[in-house]
């Protein structure tokens, strides 16, 4: 997979970039990722990239002109990306489905707005828009990396067992179960018995049973999306008897 990422500070990707999965995905040859400085598009001696808006305001305007000659030298060098992604508060909210949708498409560029906005014109240029939550940031590097993380994780031969990222919170729209390592107690606090009995099905319903009900107390919202089986509903209604029992008492 490609990705290429417009941005003004391509200086803020060096660390985050060469580390941990993402550094590994990148030496598999698994992941490319193309750090385009929208700066060298500029047309002005000052290679600046902004303007004050029309009709007056407080701040400045990413121009869209960088943007529109910045993505046709990238059509013109690596054909027609699959996927034109702004990063906006506008944009649809961010979870683990677009994450896998994404995983899926083998070019993807992502822009980067900074300063107060990015000229409307942009959005023309744009096949999807995506924001990663309901705050404000300065500008869209920190969420294309959240993207970038999230989507490279997914990407076969990326972790160690693809397994691993179908077990993860969010990937059935529910939270993941607890986890334990060694060693068996510590700090007064011990690893659940089932966990030790070697017994596979008992295992795999608490641990189900465990995700459920995680989802339940922490997440409550994610369950009415969920693709909840026979057997999710009939482990709900056990904890939906037991907490009722233990308010009664």
């Amino acid at each position: 997979m490609l990705i290429n990422i417009l941005t003004v500070f391509p200086e803020m990707f060096s660390s985050p970039f060469n580390a941990s999965i993402i550094k590994r995905a990148r030496e598999k040859g698994l992941l490319e990722l193309n750090l385009v400085n929208i700066r060298d598009f500029s047309e002005n001696k000052h290679k600046s990239v902004d303007d004050s808006p029309f009709g007056g305001g407080q701040g400045m305007v990413m121009s869209a002109v960088v943007f529109f000659k910045t993505i046709d030298w990238l059509k013109e060098t690596q054909g027609e990306p699959d996927r034109v992604v702004l990063l906006s508060p506008g944009g649809r909210k961010f979870n683990q489905k677009i994450a896998w949708e994404l995983s899926l498409l083998k070019r993807i560029t992502l822009i980067c707005g900074h300063y107060e906005g990015i000229d409307q014109r942009v959005r023309e240029i744009a096949s999807d828009e995506v924001s990663i939550g309901d705050y404000i940031l300065t500008g869209g590097e920190i969420p294309s990396m959240v993207i970038v993380d999230a989507v490279a994780r997914l990407i076969p031969g990326v972790l160690g067992k693809d397994k691993s990222a179908c077990e993860e919170s969010f990937n059935d729209l529910l939270l993941e179960y607890p986890q334990y390592t060694r060693p068996r107690e510590h700090g007064g606090f011990s690893v659940p018995e089932v966990l030790l009995s070697g017994h596979h099905e008992n295992i795999r319903y608490w641990r189900r049973q465990q995700s459920l009900l995680r989802t339940l107390t922490e997440r409550e919202d994610l369950l009415s999306s969920a693709a909840l089986t026979d057997e999710d509903k009939k482990i709900l209604k056990e904890i939906f008897q037991r907490l009722k029992k233990l308010n009664l008492e």
